[in-house]
């Protein structure tokens, strides 16, 4: 948590409103990266939370770490459900007495999708009509889902507009324009405004640093601080547009709240700032000697992953407009704000080795 004062430096007038207004809402995908904040952030602000998750890339910890984070009182309103999207009847008892949905759970990773595209599929398909058709039941206020940067494909064009893409490069981009169609067909036919969020590389604090799909910031902090190699996928020109976790909690709650006319639409969720690979490895080392932690070893390239685009920067004027986003955070303070908590999971890992 960026502080208890104000979870996820909220706008003040969000902020205020969400102390204000008290509703239950239902995070799928809570105990993963995106969706563990969302949790710690709106049982911070007094809400009622019903989590859903079934632990295929989320974390006990991430859940434990959010109960440290609230205390007692708040976690005394969270319910968890252990369950899995791809069955509808968890999606339609999960969101039972709902408010706001805010759906996070999907299968993440372009490199995961090529290798398994059935189960990309199942889960980010399947599972995102399932649950729609649970919140159109259930007769929800609102409707969020976690979109990608990746439908803009091959689309050359730059900064990155909404209303322009390209042909996607992955079957997980395929699979998330497919659950911006479905949202745009169940708006027609039902009446359900779900709104996506298309999220550019979103990074921080509970993003895991381990494992064959880790995402690019956590996997490189790791690896320079047990002083192994640090691998670029290419020539380091590579460009992303890298939002800091608190600038996504900020889009989301602006977007379940935000009044009809903004609704069923997609926004991009970023801060407009363009990093190349090269310029990141830069960044990182620095904000980890700012902590006492030294790296002088150059990195490594190897051949580029196929799926990947080359470049990547959003223009985040229609959410400014409509939803009155605000990313306060750019890249340099949001790793220096994700840097302890890096540094801290280093820490407890190392000590378990021990």
């Amino acid at each position: 948590m960026t502080g208890a004062g104000n979870p996820a430096n909220l706008p003040p007038a969000l902020r205020a409103r969400l102390l204000e207004q008290k509703a239950t809402w239902l995070v799928t995908g809570c105990a993963g990266f995106i969706g563990s904040n969302l949790t710690e952030t709106l049982l911070a602000l007094g809400q009622e939370v019903v989590g859903l998750d079934n632990f295929s890339t989320g974390r006990q910890a991430n859940l434990r770490e959010v109960r440290e984070a609230v205390g007692p009182a708040q976690w005394a309103r969270f319910c968890f459900i252990e369950g899995d999207i791809r069955d509808s009847a968890v999606c339609a008892h999960a969101t039972h007495g709902v408010d706001h949905v805010l759906h996070q759970a999907a299968l993440g990773s372009v490199p995961r999708s090529i290798i398994d595209p059935a189960t990309s599929n199942a889960v980010n398909v399947g599972g995102f009509v399932n649950m729609l058709v649970a919140a159109r039941d259930a007769a929800v206020a609102s409707f969020t889902y976690a979109a990608s940067s990746s439908t803009y494909g091959d689309h050359p064009g730059l900064p990155k507009v909404e209303d322009r893409i390209g042909r996607p490069l992955s079957p997980y981009a395929v699979t998330k324009y497919v659950n911006e169609l479905y949202a745009d067909v169940f708006a027609r036919c039902y009446g359900i405004s779900a709104t996506g969020l298309r999220y550019f590389n979103v990074f921080g604090r509970r993003q895991d640093p381990d494992g064959a799909y880790a995402a690019v910031i956590p996997k490189w902090v790791a690896a320079m601080i047990r002083g192994d190699d640090v691998v670029i996928n290419g020539d380091g020109s590579v460009s992303r547009d890298f939002c800091h976790i608190d600038n996504a909690v900020q889009a989301n709650l602006l977007a379940a709240l935000a009044p009809q006319h903004a609704r069923g639409q997609v926004y991009n969720v970023a801060v407009g700032d363009s990093t190349t690979l090269l310029e990141l490895f830069d960044s990182l080392r620095a904000a980890l000697l700012a902590h006492g932690v030294g790296y002088r070893r150059a990195p490594l390239h190897r051949p580029p992953r196929p799926g990947d685009v080359q470049h990547s920067l959003a223009d985040i004027g229609r959410a400014e407009r409509q939803l009155g986003y605000a990313p306060g955070m750019r890249i340099r303070d949001g790793l220096a704000l994700a840097m302890p908590w890096y540094l801290e999971r280093e820490r407890q890992l190392a000590g378990s080795i021990d």
